[in-house]
This record gives C-alpha cells, structure tokens and sequence, in this order.
C-alpha cells in the first residue's frame, strides 16, 4: 500500500512540476475527443430524426374543395380507402377541416398566436395522410396521387429522410475517421509530453536506475500522470458535449418537427468509454514517451534527449 502512495505522489508532483505542459496534453485530449463526440452526438440527432419520421406519415394527399372541382366529403373518403388498398401503403388517416386547424394551433399556437387569429378553419385543406410499407416505395405512391384530378398538392418526406440517410452516412465514417485521427494525435501529445516530464528528470531517472529501481517502478508515476490527463480530458469533452446537447434540446422546442433530445443513457454508455478510452490514449502514450529513454538509460546509464 505504501509503494501505491508513493506512486500516486510521485504521479502528483510530476504534474504540478510541469503544469503548463500538462494543460497542453489535457486541451489536446479535450479538443480531439470533444470533435470525435460531438460528431457522434450528430449523428445520434439524425439516426433519432429519421427513425421519427420513418414511423409516422411519409406522404400527405391535400385534396380539393368541392368547389374547386374536387371531392365531397363522400367521394374523399371513397379515395382514402381506395388509396389504402394500393399495395404500398400501410396506412391511411383522414384530416378534415377542423382537425387540420386543430393541429395547426398545436404547432403554432404557442409560438405565433397572432397568425393562428388570422386563419380562416375553412381555409385549410382536407388531406389524407399516408403511411407506407417502405419508405423507399414513396416516389411510386407520390406519382400515382399527383395523378389524380382530385389532389391539390401533395407532399413527402421522403427526400428529407434519403438526405438524412446520406447525412447520417456520412458522419458515421466523419465519426469514424475522428475518433482514429484525433485519438492518434492524443496519444502523440500526450506520449510529446512525458518525454518532456522525463527529460526534465533524467538525471533523477538515471539515479533510479543506479540504485537498481526497475524499468516499472520508473514506469508506473509517469504512466498515471499520462492517465490522469488523458481521464480529465475525455471528461471535460464529455461534460462539454452534453452541456451542448442541452441547450440545443431548449432551441428544439422552438422547431415542433424536430427532435434534438437525446436520453442520458447515451451519454452515460458513450461518455464511459470515451472516459476509458481518454485514459488507454493516455497510458499507451506514456509508454510511448517513456521507453527510448528507459532504453538509453539501459545502455549508457544516463537518458539523453531525444
């Protein structure tokens, strides 16, 4: 327990003797890994948005008035269920007036009163909501209504869930190629810095090694050091990280169509192993740092600079 102490001691005062230094390695880990996990963040915002849009309405039917020479309230119906017998679709909800307008002063209600005064409840359009089978089938299905004389407009969000697809495609590898790229370069930092550490004290190193201390004995204090910087700066990009998340989940309620809240439980799961993962950049970095030094030292009795 006693060696333990000295240790951990020792491990303290190599990073109070070299403070600046130390800071350095911590911002480097900190700016890497906070990069690596934001980019996950994003990715978990689009993976959760798509999945959203996925499970409820992919396409809309705005159907005309009867005066517009569209459909009476019969003959909307009738399409509703003819559109639900097409092979494609799931689902089918219809939206008269009333709930159409009611479904606007949800979105708006709050945010722009003023606009849902001024709206007119016979001035929204019916529409037939539309859920498929597969989203991919959406471009079929869009065809087939904007045939029909009975249509007015019609919408998807097909288009938006492919560009969040390919989006979500392409932080995934962003993710990905960070998480290697930056860590890489924290293991390089932080190996820069106890080399550093161990210059500063090689003739202390060179005693050690005079009095027969071994190779990990020498080890251990600047493995921990390396430790203890890389833990506080995966934690701090973790803390800053969620901290961000936050405030975006208070700009989301702003956008009713869009989710930006994200559970604890991910930031739990991914902020522990970046933590983990902090500490393995920092521990293989120190081993790193330290064995051309412990090898010179082996050979001629005194660590030279690199």
């Amino acid at each position: 327990m006693s060696r333990i102490a000295f240790l951990m001691r020792e491990a303290l005062v190599n990073l109070r003797r070299n403070a600046l230094v130390v800071v350095g390695a911590i911002l480097a880990v900190f700016i890497s890994l906070s990069l690596a996990f934001g980019a996950l963040v994003l990715n978990e915002l689009v993976q959760r948005n798509t999945l959203t849009w996925q499970d409820g309405t992919h396409v809309i039917a705005w159907l005309k008035d009867g005066d517009q020479g569209g459909l009476e309230t019969t003959g909307q119906l009738g399409l509703m269920d003819e559109i639900q017998a097409w092979e494609q679709v799931e689902t089918t909800r219809y939206v008269d007036k009333l709930a159409a307008f009611q479904e606007f002063e949800l979105l708006f209600g709050e945010r722009r009163p003023e606009l849902v005064a001024e709206i007119n409840p016979n001035a929204l359009p019916t529409s037939i909501r539309i859920e498929l089978t597969d989203i991919d089938l959406y471009r079929d299905v869009v065809f087939r209504l904007q045939s029909n004389p009975a249509v007015l407009n019609v919408t998807s969000a097909g288009e938006q869930i492919e560009q969040l697809s390919s989006l979500s495609t392409v932080l995934n590898v962003l993710g990905l190629g960070l998480a290697v790229l930056l860590g890489v370069s924290a293991v390089i930092l932080i190996a820069n810095t106890i080399r550093m550490a161990i210059y500063a004290r090689r003739d202390e190193v060179s005693i050690m090694k005079l009095v027969g201390a071994s190779n990990w004995f020498i080890r251990v204090p600047f493995v921990l050091e390396g430790m203890i910087e890389g833990i506080l700066g995966a934690g701090l990009a973790v803390l800053t990280v969620w901290i961000a998340s936050q405030n975006l989940v208070t700009v989301g309620e702003a956008i009713p169509l869009l989710t930006l809240d994200i559970p604890t439980s991910f930031f739990i799961q991914w902020g522990v192993l970046f933590v983990i993962f902090g500490a393995l950049a920092g521990i293989v970095g120190s081993v790193l740092g330290l064995s051309r030094y412990l090898r010179e030292a082996d050979g001629s009795g005194v660590p030279v600079a690199a």
